[in-house]
């Protein structure tokens, strides 16, 4: 090794799942909206002005936040936006995690966690879930430098009743707990309703998936002003201005129609349901799912191999090699036409 490759920090990266460049495919691999966003998004962009886009962005990205306060009933500055739910993750490692104590998720759970701490040096414990898939709250009574609990969770799909978040949150008052709530729209109560409640508690969600924007990574945290301020101090002290000039006028028309965001919801979850039948039908077992895809195992048939033949069909689908969890396939809900595509090569080919 060369004396200045020791220098180099070298981290296992975060493998995201595939974008395959062909057409004509079925991809549920990446949890994606299979519709589009709202109306007025796609008004926007015809409307917009591209002389602005030589200018700099509001990095106080003000008019989203204007607009995420009105729609969650919050004050501007309870609120913080980044580039997709990840930035925002990473901002909150970086600002509330520290050297001294590990923080707590658990061992099945998303896979970016253990990355960011490697990144930013935090130590951390896993925690694990129960034999089915479920948080144990009384494992998190631990000292801790820190709590972070995707809900639901991935790629388990399955959600936690509000009451349990809460209890981990209660007793771990002395550290920051943050709540991952990218599927939160699929499933119930959201952990945003305890804000008030508790100061150490920051909710992150997202656009990617229940507003079908994730090409504009656009992703929020929502606490009390304390943790927000400290928020916004890293990350003007890392890069101001972070959302671009597109993401933000669309971000807006996004929060603005609850109308299609409600609709597209719903037909998620009912392709969610008839899928929960059919997948049972044809052998497959899961979690009850609270998020936009299901955990899938079979009875008989491995789900490397599915994984492999799916791909072979130009069916994608997300398959983890992980102990635990490797006979399992990540199955995105896609629109109907996608789903049934789906059913009909399993059942041709179990």
């Amino acid at each position: 090794m060369r004396a200045w490759e020791k220098n180099i920090r070298r981290v296992v990266p975060y493998v995201p799942g595939e974008q395959p460049k062909k057409s004509n495919i079925i991809k549920l691999n990446t949890n994606e909206n299979p519709y589009p966003p709202a109306p007025g998004v796609r008004k926007v962009l015809r409307e917009f002005n591209t002389d602005r886009l030589r200018l700099y962005p509001d990095p106080t990205i003000e008019s989203l936040v204007e607009e995420l306060a009105k729609y969650y009933k919050l004050d501007q500055k309870q609120i913080f936006v980044g580039v997709g739910s990840d930035d925002v993750l990473a901002m909150a490692y970086l600002t509330f995690f520290q050297p001294d104590k590990p923080i707590l998720f658990p061992d099945i759970t998303y896979s970016f966690y253990p990355v960011w701490c490697d990144l930013f040096r935090v130590p951390y414990e896993t925690i694990p879930l129960d034999e089915e898939f479920r948080i144990r709250p009384e494992d998190y009574r631990r000292d801790n430098g820190g709590v972070i609990i995707a809900n639901p969770n991935a790629p388990t799909s399955i959600y936690e009743d509000l009451s349990v978040i809460e209890e981990i949150i209660k007793y771990n008052q002395d550290s920051i707990v943050i709540i991952d709530e990218a599927y939160i729209d699929f499933a119930g109560r959201s952990a945003m309703e305890l804000i008030h409640k508790y100061e150490n508690l920051l909710v992150v969600q997202t656009f990617s998936k229940s507003r079908s924007m994730a090409g504009m990574r656009i992703g929020y945290a929502c606490g009390n002003p304390v943790l927000i301020k400290a928020l916004n101090d890293v990350k003007y002290s890392f890069n101001s201005y972070t959302l671009n000039q597109l993401a933000i006028v669309t971000g807006i028309e996004a929060v603005k129609d609850r109308a299609y965001f409600n609709e597209g919801i719903n037909k998620i979850v009912s392709t969610r349901n008839e899928a929960e039948v059919k997948l049972a039908s044809l052998g497959f077992s899961f979690p009850k799912s609270g998020a936009n895809f299901i955990f899938a195992t079979h009875k008989t048939m491995s789900a490397e191999t599915l994984f492999e033949e799916l791909r072979k069909n130009d069916i994608y689908v997300r398959y983890f090699k992980l102990p635990r969890i490797d006979n399992y396939l990540r199955i995105t809900i896609g629109t109907d036409d996608e789903m049934k595509i789906l059913y009909d090569f399993l059942e041709k080919y179990l």
